[in-house]
């Protein structure tokens, strides 16, 4: 699944191409995503882009009547072609620009989403009860141990739960946690606030340089120019069971949490 890096990355890919451009016609292929496509994003013809924006892993494209809200869900990608680039099998929605080209979404699992919010409501609250932004200034130190307290869960569990910060998907949460040292069985009320303040620095840090070297290459995803993210090459656990720790050699192991992969170096990372 595209983590908020790769959709951070996207974000910035499709800006430049799409800002203060007028939408000529939206064209559904497909209507039944994980939600289906309202009828309402057919009002977009002759409106002009204003601002592309990014909220957690969802995208943000503003228009003067509301927003148009995309997701890429289990393995959607978002290029802009030339509009008379052919269709690929899964290209299930397009905005095609007066300029000649097309912001088009594929999604072979339709687990993504295309979503309209008249005059940038969420009346659905989608949106309204996510966690703060990882690289914002809201999420400081203090702010994770205060939310652990009394929490009995895993701590990798607790920082990828989006209603307490948003974006931090299963590869980055791996990478976080070993750089802050903290086992991801740890108990999120137990770990103390200098370690959780470790913890938001280095979540901070991984998803800054996951940005800045564009995203991680997953099999599913590609940049909008169609270009591969350059990130996984240095990760140093995820993906690495078995591997010796790029740190202390000793084996990585890996353990299931919540179905996902948590690897983890048992010399490293300590309760």
């Amino acid at each position: 699944m595209p983590e908020l890096p790769e959709v951070e990355v996207c974000r910035l890919g499709i800006t430049p191409h799409i800002l203060h451009q007028q939408v000529t016609d939206v064209v559904v292929r497909q209507k039944q995503l994980r939600w289906p496509i309202p009828d309402e994003v057919a009002q977009l013809t002759g409106q002009q882009v204003e601002a592309v924006e990014r909220r957690s892993k969802y995208l943000l494209i503003k228009f003067a009547s509301g927003t148009l809200v995309l997701h890429l869900g289990m393995s959607g990608t978002i290029r802009v072609v030339e509009s008379s680039v052919a269709l690929k099998k899964h290209d299930h929605f397009d905005l095609v620009f007066a300029h000649g080209k097309t912001l088009r979404l594929n999604d072979a699992r339709r687990f993504g989403a295309v979503l309209w919010f008249e005059q940038h409501i969420d009346e659905q609250g989608i949106l309204t009860k996510l966690g703060p932004e990882p690289l914002s200034d809201d999420f400081t130190h203090g702010y994770l141990f205060n939310k652990a307290q009394n929490r009995k869960v895993p701590i990798k569990t607790f920082i990828m739960n989006n209603q307490v910060v948003v974006g931090v998907g299963n590869i980055y949460a791996n990478e976080a946690l070993f750089k802050a040292a903290i086992l991801p069985t740890s108990l999120a009320g137990t770990i103390s606030e200098s370690r959780f303040n470790r913890l938001t620095d280095t979540i901070k840090d991984v998803l800054a340089a996951a940005i800045k070297q564009g995203g991680t290459t997953l099999k599913d995803f590609t940049q909008s120019d169609g270009k591969p993210g350059y990130f996984a090459q240095e990760l140093m656990v995820y993906g690495r069971a078995g591997l010796p720790c790029v740190q202390c050699q000793t084996p990585l192991e890996e353990v299931r949490q919540s179905n996902r992969s948590s690897v983890f170096c048992p010399s490293c990372q300590t309760n």
